[in-house]
């Protein structure tokens, strides 16, 4: 018996969470490694919400996505940023 894909793409509007360390140009990098993944992503979306002592930033933003291998293509290159702590 075959196994039906947890996630049926594509899907619109996938949510994604971004936590880091804040930074005047982190939400610009984040969003310009989301875009290379989605070229229909609009960095306008995002929505910022910094740590209770503004050390860190959390990013809510939502992607069209098309595959899985799209998916972790993704979230490996958001972990390689040196200012990522979590990609949810």
């Amino acid at each position: 018996m075959e196994e039906k894909p947890v996630i049926e793409f594509p899907v619109d509007d996938y949510p994604i969470k971004v936590i880091g360390a804040a930074g005047e140009a982190f939400l610009a990098e984040v969003a310009a490694i989301v875009q290379g993944h989605d070229q229909a992503f609009a960095a306008d979306t995002v929505v910022s919400q910094p740590s209770s002592k503004g050390r860190y930033v959390s990013l809510r933003l939502s992607i069209r996505a098309t595959s899985e291998a799209q998916l972790k293509a993704l979230h490996t290159e958001l972990m390689a940023h040196p200012q990522v702590k979590l990609v949810l």
